[in-house]
């Protein structure tokens, strides 16, 4: 059990933070770019769509790690000198710009056109439209695919290691250099990933329960079913 020993050192939960601070940090804003990215796709200035669709193509099409390597040693002799961290940073939410724009739009796609032409028949403005009856649809539709991208994101950034990001990975092979205990070392990264894995599900699983139209309207007639018969028969009241 010396892995669970090695777990909760200052080390590997100095470590733990760290890597769930760069997961959600690099998540973050792969999501807002994902949108605005999704969003330029559907532009009808087709030179925007072109720069949206070279962008999806260049960053889906070259691995991550040589986009990290990339960002940490080349920026630099451009002049820009950045923390490891930071060029993790950038480098994976870069990559997740991609991926998520094209999960955004799949979401945005699902959402029945017939209720933007009602919107517009209401007088909503395009914004509005987007604002009140495209995005609460579509976010029901994009959020399992964004549970999937999270944890692949809490695994792909281990990636940042080789820039020297002193995440768990680099905690982990460190511990086991010293002391060559790499069973041990190896075991507390391992459960420190399960940990966090296991916190990302609970929490997405939570949000897409408070989003589940059909439970929350199932909640109210539990609450208050006279009301609700009412509301749903008119002949009841």
């Amino acid at each position: 059990m010396e892995f669970l020993h090695k777990a909760v050192s200052t080390d590997f939960l100095t470590a733990s933070l760290l890597t769930f601070v760069l997961t959600v940090l690099s998540m973050a804003l792969g999501v807002v770019g994902g949108v605005l990215l999704a969003l330029a796709k559907g532009v009808r200035f087709a030179p925007v769509r072109w720069l949206a669709d070279a962008y999806i193509w260049f960053f889906r099409g070259t691995p991550v790690l040589l986009q990290l390597i990339f960002v940490f040693n080349v920026l630099p002799l451009w002049g820009l000198s950045l923390s490891p961290f930071t060029c993790a940073v950038i480098a994976l939410s870069l990559n997740e710009v991609a991926y998520m724009a094209e999960i955004v739009r799949g979401g945005l796609l699902g959402v029945d056109r017939g209720q933007r032409t009602a919107a517009r028949m209401l007088g909503l403005s395009e914004a509005g439209i987007l604002r009140w009856v495209v995005l609460p649809q579509a976010t029901r539709l994009i959020l399992p695919p964004t549970g999937n991208q999270f944890i692949g994101m809490l695994k792909t950034s281990a990636l940042a290691s080789v820039v020297s990001v002193q995440d768990l990975m680099l905690t982990a092979q460190r511990q086991a250099a010293a002391d060559f205990d790499y069973v041990g070392s190896l075991g507390a990264a391992a459960v420190h990933y399960l940990v966090l894995t296991t916190v990302f599900t609970l929490a997405l699983r939570q949000v897409e329960r408070r989003l589940d139209v059909n439970r929350r309207a199932a909640a109210r007639r539990t609450k208050d079913p006279v009301r609700t018969t009412a509301a749903v028969d008119p002949a009841a009241r």
